[in-house]
């Protein structure tokens, strides 16, 4: 499968942080969401053609602003710099360049996510400008329809929001845990009566050490769940969990807290997980994670993207699936979003479990960044 090769030759960028009040709040493992920030950013070329893209902004709680500030700052100028260079290596060189900045500035996570952004409203560009969806243009032979699951629900409602999401059209579904035994036992036994023999995952957002993920997993296995997502901390040593897998009678998903070619090379090649997720808005952009789901997919491993953030992120995800193909799902937070929910309306209707994406050029979104924001506003 080739690669789109079409040069860009960026001549703007723009930024905008932008913050939506929540009432009910997004809790995981290791913090608490009380709004629903989103960074969007636009880049236009010297033939005035526009795409846009989407950078992973939720914690901490300040990140959206400081992100659109290091686009307008640093990452977009270098951009125009770099003009013109092959779409599918725009994350890797601006990394590159980039590169004694995050060492000095020990910013790897806010550049990796910014230049992962740019990338993706690079792709954008260069597809509307083929006049192709996002899926089409990155492999002509992709189907627009994909597979997704209700992601994001707490234990706070699991049954009532796992009956909402049923009614919607979802048919899989991934419960957070990792919040104590107790509440996550009472969570899986709401949602599992909810759903009945539907397929359903849970994610544990790094919480435990080894001794309790292997505790909290062998307990839950009688739940039929496809997998256990981020049950230890990402960096911790292979050893540990190589134990965990030896012990684990549960699929462990992992990748979205993996941030380099290498760290996602050795996963696949360690036999240890079933499921690979990398986040398009946090590490590499389409480029990267394109590579990385077909690698995947080639060592028999499941290609889902990670994703929890706005509509222009979302939406990139599934072309981004639909062209890697496979069996993967597409992640679909069920929490209050207008970031989102404004922006992927009649783009990526939801079916029997799937998604069908339209047909419109790029990501399938028109107008400039101000619409958009206004759009969704």
């Amino acid at each position: 499968m080739a690669y789109p090769s079409d040069e860009v030759v960026i001549t703007a960028v723009r930024a905008v942080a932008v913050r939506a009040p929540i009432e009910t709040h997004v809790r995981t493992s290791f913090g608490i969401m009380r709004d629903r920030p989103a960074v969007f950013v636009e880049v236009e070329d010297s033939g005035g053609h526009r795409g846009l893209g989407e950078i992973w902004c939720n914690f901490p709680s300040v990140g959206a602003e400081h992100r659109a500030r290091l686009v307008l700052e640093t990452a977009g100028p270098l951009l125009q710099q770099l003009s013109p260079l092959p779409v599918g290596e725009v994350f890797a060189r601006l990394m590159d360049r980039l590169h004694v900045l995050a060492i000095q500035s020990g910013e790897w996570g806010p550049l990796r996510q910014v230049c992962a952004g740019l990338d993706i409203a690079c792709h954008d560009l260069t597809a509307r400008r083929a006049g192709l969806p996002l899926y089409g243009y990155l492999d002509g032979q992709a189907s627009g329809s994909v597979g997704a699951y209700a992601s994001g629900i707490g234990p706070e409602a699991p049954a009532e929001v796992a009956a909402r999401e049923l009614a919607r059209g979802h048919e899989c579904f991934k419960l957070k845990v990792g919040f104590g035994m107790e509440t996550d036992t009472k969570s899986l036994d709401a949602i599992r009566g909810a759903i009945g023999d539907r397929r359903l995952m849970i994610d544990a957002n790094q919480g435990w050490n080894l001794d309790q993920a292997v505790l909290h997993g062998r307990r839950f296995a009688n739940y039929r769940l496809d997998w256990l997502e981020e049950p230890l901390r990402a960096d911790r040593p292979l050893d540990e969990w190589l134990g965990l897998h030896e012990a684990m009678p549960i699929a462990i998903a992992a990748g979205e807290n993996m941030n380099a070619p290498a760290e996602f090379e050795a996963a696949i090649a360690s036999g240890l997980f079933r499921f690979l997720q990398p986040d398009a808005a946090k590490w590499g952009g389409l480029s990267g994670c394109l590579t990385v789901a077909r690698a995947a997919r080639a060592a028999g491993l499941v290609y889902c993207p990670h994703y929890l953030g706005g509509g222009v992120g979302l939406l990139a995800s599934a072309h981004l699936l639909a062209a890697a193909g496979g069996e993967g799902l597409l992640e679909i937070d069920t929490n209050p979003n207008p970031w989102r929910d404004n922006l992927i309306a009649g783009l990526m209707p939801l079916s029997g479990g799937r998604v069908t994406l339209s047909e419109r050029p790029g990501i399938g979104l028109s107008g400039d960044l101000d619409e958009i924001v206004a759009r969704a506003a």
